[in-house]
């Protein structure tokens, strides 16, 4: 499949300046255009009932799921917390107050040096989080796919001069507004992988390499799901028809953009996810306040979180992640 998208050999070799960078009608057309994106966002979630809650970005935990990243400890007046990678364990907590909630969450994660590479990954970076009461995973991809659609719709007929721009053809997204994502399970992509010859683990999440190749074939975004048990974190709940295969998904972009969300049904039961903690080599005592909530009562439920920036990156066709941020943070660049 062609891809219009800006090439990487168009970067800078070294990173500019925060001025060029702000100052770019580059950088001021994507901005533009996540604004739009987060407007919708909003009006989509709040007129379907949605509450948007301020989450916290330090804790005494956070999501232990990072996919090889390393969490940022602080002091906490005498006590080690952390920068969230991930508010999930709050959202959860959350539903005690509301049914439906959604947040814009800020997120950090000191992920690998080889990262910088993959033109996809931030340190710092911020999620479209969203979590549902009593939802299934099937209502929660509908959702999912509801919003990305209407977004994109949304976005790409406000700001055609920013789209022309930045030479991002629209059209490419024909497809997606026409038609259903596809969906495959998590064993049906690996089968493809290897009939591709890319060796992928079948017991572990889809490897970078073999993800920029699936999604470098697709024509639209398309969804994985069933992801093994032990790729993921002890709150991805495990399903009662398929044991050690997770009621998860991720949702990834076509043209090579790779993935853009995750999402899951929720374990919300004390006895499972104490298990399912020691499994996974977490220690429960970290988690006492969240265990205590799980063991008083908090409801199931399924929920997901979009890459902000990635999502920028697809809808205006940009070589690199970085470009989706006003103020960037790649990993082992030290910068603002």
């Amino acid at each position: 499949m062609t891809s219009n998208r800006r090439t990487a050999a168009a970067e800078p070799a070294t990173p500019r300046s925060p001025r060029e960078h702000l100052s770019s009608p580059v950088t001021r057309s994507v901005l533009r255009i996540q604004h739009r994106m987060l407007t919708a966002v909003r009006e989509f979630l709040s007129a379907r009932g949605f509450t948007e809650l301020l989450l916290p970005i330090i804790g005494p935990v956070t999501d232990p799921g990072a996919r090889g990243a390393k969490q940022v400890d602080i002091d906490f007046y005498g006590h080690r917390y952390k920068l969230m990678t991930s508010a999930i364990l709050y959202k959860q907590a959350a539903l005690t107050t509301f049914d439906k909630i959604f947040c814009i969450a800020p997120n950090v994660r000191l992920e690998p040096v080889e990262t910088a590479s993959t033109d996809r990954h931030l340190v710092e970076f911020h999620q479209i989080d969203v979590e549902v009461a009593d939802a299934s995973r099937d209502e929660i991809t509908r959702l999912v796919e509801e919003l990305v659609r209407t977004v994109i719709r949304d976005v790409t007929a406000a700001l055609p001069d920013d789209f022309d721009r930045l030479g991002r053809d629209t059209g490419a997204f024909a497809g997606l507004l026409t038609g259903s994502f596809d969906r495959r399970t998590h064993t049906a992509a690996v089968a493809d992988l290897r009939d591709l010859g890319h060796d992928q683990n079948p017991d572990g999440e889809l490897d970078w390499a073999g993800e920029a190749l699936l999604s470098r074939k697709a024509s639209k975004p398309f969804f994985v799901t069933d992801y093994p048990k032990g790729s993921r974190g002890f709150y991805d709940r495990e399903s009662p028809e398929h044991p050690g295969r997770l009621r998860n998904f991720d949702l990834i972009a076509p043209e090579g953009y790779g993935e853009l969300c995750s999402g899951s049904e929720r374990e919300h039961d004390y006895a499972t996810i104490v298990t399912r903690m020691r499994e996974t080599g977490e220690n429960p005592a970290k988690y006492a306040w969240y265990l205590r909530m799980v063991r008083d009562g908090i409801p199931p439920s399924a929920g997901f979180g979009i890459g902000l920036e990635r999502l920028t990156r697809y809808l205006a066709g940009l070589a690199s992640v970085r470009e989706a941020s006003a103020f960037p943070k790649v990993a082992g660049t030290v910068s603002p």
